[in-house]
């Protein structure tokens, strides 16, 4: 199967220019879809853009990663309702190393005649002064033309700077160096930047003789509902697991809509057509199955094997009714420090409890599990308190060293949903 006919069976295909299907077809092209480092991370609408470059890739073609170290500074308006704020030259470098780390983990930038190029957009500028910009790239461009475009006329009312109303112009030219200095005729992105590419294929046309340039976009990623995906209550869902842990990034599919499902495999699996399909007729009333599925494919793809295991291990921990203590002794201990970032947790001096320390003790002073040591009683009275997935019935007994899993944490449920970890800190 061809790119573009991959990106119409996954419904991933917005607009794109004439020709491009032919051109695509007729040997090994570069496309190129760029990347601001305007935040900390990537969030998972750069998510999509990244899973176009990687069907690209898939399809024997070659992947240009742009790395906006130029455009970062000034911002794209498109989507924005007001002037965004401009990034310190060590934020940027700093968002731009978190951003690369994490594209580097999902396109094959090692191996292959096809593997992905990287390439920082301030190379283009660096050397080039106002007057030059001026003179070769503005003596192109046409006011009228620019006014016209979605990202402009949508601010005019509520004001744009001269800095991001020249953003596409930044775009455009960008688009023109990698034609002419990499070969690379084919910019890809989302629906809402068809403006700013068609001004580079504009550009390009105006100052290269026969040049045939194209521009390909994907629909702009949305719930059932219309709203955007890739935000909680809680905020943006990151890929950098410092902002977004493994766990949260895990839980954020696992609870999707259901009527979302289809269309997010389609998006973001590397399953093909027939394995999509038959999962979906194999689970079409088991919608939780499926989630799950595809939220182990995401996870391991973004954070590794390994985590994801330890991500469903916590998942396990918190929400199966049915683990028992000898299933939870045999975790890793990472799957104990990750607990211990979506849970309360409590750090305990390892002297506290050499000797021994009473249950009840352990419940209200040691920790805020129960509020005193008498409502500590009554839960344990109650058959509410557990220990490693143990109930205790004894209010007397002694916690010991011993107790603890890996000598270092215990697991204390207060009820079905209060859950912490008791944590033994070492000398």
């Amino acid at each position: 199967m061809g790119f573009v006919d991959e990106l119409r069976w996954r419904n991933m295909l917005h607009d794109m220019t004439p020709g491009i299907e032919d051109y695509l077809n007729s040997g090994v092209r570069r496309a190129y879809i760029g990347f601001d480092p305007t935040a900390p991370s990537l969030g998972i609408g750069n998510f999509v853009q990244i899973m176009i470059l990687a069907h690209f890739q898939r399809s024997g073609h070659q992947p240009v990663v742009i790395i906006g170290g130029a455009t970062g500074r000034i911002g794209d308006p498109s989507g924005k309702d007001k002037e965004r704020d401009l990034k310190t030259e060590e934020e940027l470098e700093q968002n731009i190393q978190a951003q690369l780390k994490q594209i580097k983990k999902l396109l094959n930038f090692e191996t292959g005649e096809n593997k992905a190029l990287l390439i920082n957009n301030y190379d283009f500028y660096k050397d080039m002064t106002v007057l030059h910009f001026l003179r070769d790239v503005g003596k192109n461009a046409s006011v009228n033309t620019m006014l016209a475009k979605e990202s402009v006329k949508r601010r005019l009312e509520t004001g744009i700077s001269y800095t991001e109303f020249s953003y596409q112009l930044l775009q455009a030219y960008d688009f023109y160096c990698l034609y002419k200095d990499h070969d690379c005729r084919v910019q890809m992105g989302g629906s809402d930047q068809w403006g700013n590419i068609i001004a580079g294929t504009d550009y390009i046309n105006k100052n290269i003789s026969e040049a045939q340039a194209y521009a390909l976009t994907t629909p702009l990623l949305t719930k059932s509902d219309g709203k955007k995906f890739g935000k909680t209550e809680e905020g943006n869902i990151w890929l950098d697991p410092n902002l977004t842990s493994p766990y949260q990034f895990y839980q954020y599919w696992l609870n999707v809509d259901d009527a979302d499902l289809n269309k997010l495999y389609r998006y973001f699996s590397f399953l093909n057509q027939q394995e999509i399909e038959q999962l979906e007729k194999e689970y079409k009333d088991q919608p939780n199955t499926l989630k799950r599925i595809f939220a182990t494919e995401l996870t391991s793809r973004l954070h590794g094997e390994q985590v994801c295991k330890n991500v469903e291990s916590v998942t396990d921990i918190l929400f199966n009714k049915n683990l028992s203590s000898d299933k939870l002794k045999e975790m890793n201990e990472d799957v104990f420090k990750l607990c211990c970032q979506e849970i309360p947790s409590y750090s305990l001096p390892f002297e506290s409890i050499r000797q021994g320390v009473p249950i009840l003790n352990l419940l209200a002073e040691q920790s805020q599990i129960c509020s005193s040591k008498s409502q500590a009683r009554r839960a344990i009275q109650g058959n509410a308190i557990q220990i490693n997935k143990d109930k205790i019935s004894d209010a007397e007994m002694i916690i010991s060293a011993d107790h603890f899993i890996h000598e270092k944490y215990l697991l204390v449920e207060n009820g079905k949903k209060n859950k912490f970890i008791l944590q033994i800190i070492k000398p």
